[in-house]
């Protein structure tokens, strides 16, 4: 059985942070410290501090860890290069687990979209869709930011593009495409498309409650404890690497 944790969670007032408080028990998880992105985070008392803030929190989330030696788990998305940099350095002193999408099922889809880039090879078009509710602040999601990078790294594409509108001119070959929808109260769904002459796959996740995410944050919270420094994402939490 997984032993209590004293858990710090800052973004405690958003969707996210709230699901986590509450699932916090059923995950043998104790919520000492409830912050938001205005308080003065802090992470003593606390074994993992949790983020599911906004980016401009990061700086003070590190920080945080650093002073206090607390490993980080960070779920926040939308992070500029400066602050991407700043979690790369505390990683250096800190485990921190740094992921776009904690949900089991959308780190299987990273898999099998890293998989089936391998397949496909150059033969198909690659084209992103995502769609969120109406609330999301920022776009693409980072699971989309995600699931791009993979294709790029398979495929070695550089190129991104960012929805179509006018004379575009023909499709390249040498492209990603990337689509952000945004209404209602969509939780998340996440397709990746390889289209080729003749067929197309389609490789989808929907999520239909956060708790899944929740849950996978409380799982890597569990899981960071007593890790060596570096960054970690829920591929590694999941033993998928």
């Amino acid at each position: 059985m997984k032993s209590a944790l004293r858990a710090a969670v800052v973004g405690a007032a958003g969707r996210m942070g709230q699901t986590i408080i509450a699932l916090a028990n059923s995950e043998s998880v104790e919520v000492v410290s409830k912050l938001d992105q205005g308080d003065q985070i802090a992470s003593a008392g606390a074994d993992v501090l949790i983020d599911f803030s906004q980016s401009d929190a990061t700086n003070a989330v590190c920080e945080a860890g650093l002073k206090t030696n607390t490993p980080l788990v960070i779920g926040t998305t939308g992070h500029s290069v400066e602050q991407r940099k700043a979690i790369e350095s505390a990683a250096k002193k800190l485990p921190i687990v740094f992921a776009s999408n904690f949900s089991v099922g959308v780190n299987a889809l990273f898999w099998l979209t890293e998989q089936a880039a391998r397949i496909f090879g150059d033969s198909f078009d690659l084209e992103i869709v995502e769609m969120h509710h109406r609330l999301k602040k920022d776009a693409p999601s980072g699971t989309a930011r995600t699931l791009a990078e993979i294709l790029k790294r398979e495929r070695k594409i550089a190129q991104l593009r960012y929805g179509r509108e006018g004379m575009v001119g023909e499709r390249g070959s040498s492209e990603i495409g990337i689509h952000a929808v945004r209404g209602g109260d969509v939780v998340g769904e996440h397709s990746v498309i390889f289209a080729g002459n003749g067929e197309r796959v389609e490789l989808t996740h929907r999520a239909a409650s956060r708790e899944t995410f929740a849950r996978g944050a409380l799982r890597a919270a569990h899981w960071v404890i007593g890790k060596e420094p570096g960054l970690y994402d829920m591929r590694d939490v999941l033993g998928l690497r």
